[in-house]
């Protein structure tokens, strides 16, 4: 992922804080066997401290490309939306001069990945994952003897990613004018699609933090 200076996370806080808001639905990307194609699985996931928690069916073929190469990327994006050229015209040209672009927030976990197969740490697994998704305990109990769960372990198998590098990207044009940046979040409010209002309060949260961009 190409990060320019302007698109950096401003510390890890801002991209700690931006997954925690809910941002918990990804990509695993993991090597292909010699000779094929890379192998791309969308999940939902949860954290430890240094680690991704992920569990997946027993039949999917990332498992043959993870024991291969244990090596893998886990991507997380969100708050996205297509700016229209006219919306990007500098104040003296035509506005079918400006040129368009996308906005989007992207986090990348590069991470040495850890298969669990062991059925009480695999029902731990899904306990943390439990608890963040279903907060309220509205499910039965996660154990490996009993029905629901304990019949459907031998069926999936987790990944406990450990994560040895973050890089994250805030891609909200800012390193333009302060104005430029307020007008197109303000188009962004106006159009109200899609993503366009997570988009347009991501790029006035960076425009509080950051004002006028100084290289």
């Amino acid at each position: 992922m190409f990060i320019q200076p302007w698109d950096a996370d401003l510390d890890e806080a801002e991209w700690q804080t931006w997954i925690a808001e809910g941002h918990d639905f990804g990509l695993l990307s993991v090597n292909g066997l010699p000779g094929q194609a890379p192998v791309a699985v969308p999940t939902h996931f949860t954290s430890d401290p240094g680690h991704l928690l992920i569990h997946l069916a027993r039949p999917n073929p990332v498992w043959k490309a993870i024991e291969h190469d244990p090596n893998v990327l886990f991507t997380v994006f969100g708050d996205y939306a297509f700016i229209p050229g006219p919306w990007r015209a500098k104040p003296d040209t035509l506005p079918t001069d400006g040129v368009p672009t996308s906005y989007y927030t992207a986090v990348q976990f590069t991470s040495r990945a850890h298969i669990v197969d062991d059925p009480e740490a695999k029902a731990e697994l899904l306990r943390r994952q439990l608890a963040h998704f279903q907060p309220d305990g509205d499910h039965a109990p996660v154990t490996v003897d009993q029905p629901p769960y304990g019949r459907m372990l031998p069926g999936i198998r987790g990944l406990r990613l450990e994560v040895t590098d973050v890089r994250a990207k805030f891609k909200y044009d800012d390193h333009k004018p302060v104005e430029h940046r307020t007008a197109v979040s303000e188009h962004l409010a106006e159009r109200g699609q899609d993503l366009d209002l997570p988009a347009a309060q991501q790029q006035r949260r960076r425009l509080d933090r950051i004002g006028p961009w100084k290289p």
